[in-house]
């Protein structure tokens, strides 16, 4: 756009779009930092990845006290009550028609499709073994998100992100035995639902605060929730225990809405694929919370994957932090006409 002054002929005005500046020593110019909303966006992704890791877990609680069906839909229903109480007391404005179909997508996914499958899979799967489909979640998601954004990372982030996967998948599937269990088909379907939900998450909290995308997918599924909450309860045993009740809690406050809110944040910040990988820590911090938490048995090799794991990690976070200032230094550096 122009400017004009009282003093001065009409001037190009460089529009700076998305990122933080700061001056040039010595010359008072804007310089453009990416470095801490980076930081900022891997730290609240990373968050994201603790609260996930609790998942499976805390499901394998909630079931000592629920049915799977009783358990999706309380889980769903108290985690929409949290969401619709934030919302009100912000007055958060509704969502424009056009992102209505994302939200559609973000609570077929990650409010029901992936609780419901991966609640299933877990009656008859370890959660060790369970892990399996969150070795393959970041590399999928990864592919979603650069298909559905358009981001392009460098081919040395899908080589570190397939070895990556390839590091946790080859890992979790000699913790289970090597063996497919019975519960596999809920699981890659759970893979495919979550990284969907994942990606147009991420792409929504460009344009909204996260939180309140989450909220929004949330109070979306309530009337199924509640629907599914009356239907289940009777017809499924109920008997309450302190880690059923923990359980629930957990993977409807923590899970679903504290993980959810905090990772579709840090994913706009950082964007899809790179937010992704860090995913590949999942399995394994799943893996120490099923021996801490539920006595089940880990691999002596776990620490040589988890090294093995956070090498592919850096190798994703150092292509992907160069390919987004490259980005924005492109889109920062010409000047903006109207």
């Amino acid at each position: 756009m122009r400017a004009q002054d009282s003093a001065t002929a009409m001037g190009t005005i460089a529009v700076t779009i998305g990122t933080e500046t700061s001056p040039t020593p010595g010359t008072g110019a804007p310089q453009h930092t990416v470095k801490a909303p980076a930081r900022r966006g891997s730290l609240l992704a990373a968050l994201g990845v603790v609260a996930f890791s609790l998942t499976f877990p805390s499901t394998a609680w909630g079931l000592e006290s629920f049915g799977p069906w009783s358990l999706v839909a309380l889980r769903s229903t108290l985690a929409a009550v949290i969401a619709g109480g934030f919302l009100l007391a912000v007055r958060a404005p509704v969502p424009a028609r056009r992102h209505w179909g994302g939200l559609a997508v973000v609570a077929g996914g990650v409010v029901v499709g992936f609780p419901l499958l991966t609640t299933l899979a877990l009656q008859t799967s370890t959660t060790s073994h369970a892990a399996v489909v969150v070795g393959l979640l970041p590399l999928t998601t990864a592919v979603l998100g650069s298909l559905r954004t358009g981001e392009r990372p460098s081919r040395t982030f899908w080589a570190a992100a397939l070895a990556g996967a390839a590091v946790v998948i080859g890992f979790t599937v000699q913790q289970s035995g090597g063996a497919l269990a019975p519960g596999d088909l809920y699981l890659f379907g759970a893979l495919l639902v979550c990284a969907a939900g994942y990606t147009e998450g991420g792409r929504l909290a460009r344009v909204m605060p996260g939180w309140q995308v989450v909220g929004w997918a949330l109070i979306l599924c309530l009337p199924l929730a509640l629907a599914g909450s009356a239907v289940a309860l009777p017809l499924e045993p109920v008997h309450l225990t302190a880690h059923g009740i923990l359980g629930l809690v957990w993977v409807a406050a923590g899970s679903t809405f504290f993980g959810l809110y905090v990772w579709y944040k840090g994913m706009a910040e950082i964007g899809v694929p790179r937010a992704s990988q860090l995913q590949l820590a999942q399995p394994l911090l799943t893996l120490a919370w099923s021996f801490l938490l539920l006595g089940e048995e880990v691999s002596a090799a776990a620490p040589l994957a988890a090294v093995a794991v956070l090498v592919c990690i850096a190798a994703t976070q150092r292509t992907g932090r160069r390919g987004r200032t490259a980005q924005r230094a492109a889109g920062e550096s010409a000047p903006v006409r109207s």
